[in-house]
């Protein structure tokens, strides 16, 4: 009887050593900020986008293109490079300033490049593939006057227990024609993360 209790036990005490920690989830507002590891986050991307934003569209490229040329602007978002110390996905930040730049209803605006190939392999489908009166015209895309592209950088300062990040944005809006520089915008963002012994 003894031994039966001692097995019981034992296959207790190795059966909870085994039980997974118990978690919970709760469901917060899409806007809400969350800062959990200190990284970049969608907060950030969010953030500096709409500032971003803000910044280009209260310049003086914006109203001496329009009087010169009598119409909104066409801008296209090329490359956001990650020069940081972490993975970041881009991504996220660049459809943020795709919205932001679509909705102000101030430029007009051109699809990617990954895009644009999805859509001129489509139009050419069609030529031979679609009924004739409706099929999309070759060589009938609009093309853009400035190209809006950039960095995301960060530097590291740490000692045992705390660590401070900053990450530096940095956007150049390119006239595509004359290659030149319109507007060059940056934002900071600047961490301070502390946590009782650990090691970064």
């Amino acid at each position: 009887m003894k031994r039966v209790i001692l097995v019981l036990t034992a296959l207790a005490v190795v059966l909870g050593g085994c039980a997974t920690p118990s978690r919970t989830v709760q469901r917060t507002a899409a806007d809400e900020q969350i800062d959990l590891s200190g990284r970049w986050n969608d907060t950030d991307a969010r953030l500096v986008a709409e500032e971003m934003i803000d910044d280009v569209l209260a310049r003086p490229w914006l109203d001496r293109f329009a009087s010169s040329s009598g119409r909104p602007p066409v801008v296209i978002v090329g490359e956001v490079r990650n020069l940081s110390s972490e993975h970041i996905d881009t991504t996220p930040f660049i459809r943020d300033i795709e919205r932001e730049l679509i909705n102000s209803g101030m430029v007009r605006f051109v699809a990617g490049d990954r895009v644009r190939e999805q859509l001129r392999a489509e139009r050419m489908d069609q030529q031979t593939q679609a009924r004739e009166d409706t099929v999309s015209r070759l060589g009938a895309e609009t093309g853009a006057d400035f190209m809006l592209s950039g960095t995301i950088s960060s530097t590291v300062d740490a000692i045992e227990g705390a660590r401070a990040v900053a990450y530096s944005v940095n956007m150049d809006l390119i006239n595509i024609e004359s290659a030149e520089i319109v507007w060059i915008g940056n934002k900071e963002i600047k961490k301070l993360i502390e946590q009782s012994r650990t090691r970064w």
